[in-house]
């Protein structure tokens, strides 16, 4: 099973926006290379990113109280992991808008892992020189 074309195209035209320490945004567009900025996020030989949320499992809108307790617990997980990560959002068609994290060095399998956990769908998620990509979980 695959996502619907609908969905699809929204998700491959949303602007994943990461926050940079010193202010400011970078964009995470699905087909591109990433952004130079997030690359010193890559330091120290990490390969591989992703880009997840714990907000909205399975693409149902729920309670900001219940995403900021998900996303939480996300944050908690990668922490236990030991894994970094940057704040960012999300900027889909029309007014939608969530809140992510953009995960330096996470291995795909741990990413598809931990986004499973939290209900999601899919993931972008790219390496060091290679371009974003959708990844589904459906």
């Amino acid at each position: 099973m695959s996502l619907p074309e609908s969905i699809r195209r929204a998700w491959t035209d949303t602007d994943y926006r990461v926050r940079l320490p010193r202010g400011g945004h970078a964009s995470i567009r699905c087909g591109k290379p990433l952004p130079p900025a997030l690359h010193v996020s890559l330091a120290h030989g990490a390969k591989t990113w992703g880009y997840l949320t714990a907000w909205n499992p399975a693409s149902v809108a729920m309670p900001r109280k219940v995403n900021r307790e998900r996303q939480r617990c996300l944050r908690d997980a990668l922490r236990a992991l030991g894994l970094t990560f940057c704040a960012g959002i999300g900027v889909g068609p029309g007014d939608w808008r969530e809140p992510s994290l953009f995960v330096p060095g996470i291995d795909f399998e741990t990413l598809d892992r931990l986004a499973r956990q939290f209900g999601q769908a899919g993931v972008v998620r790219g390496t060091a020189g290679g371009i974003a990509e959708l990844h589904e979980l459906v």
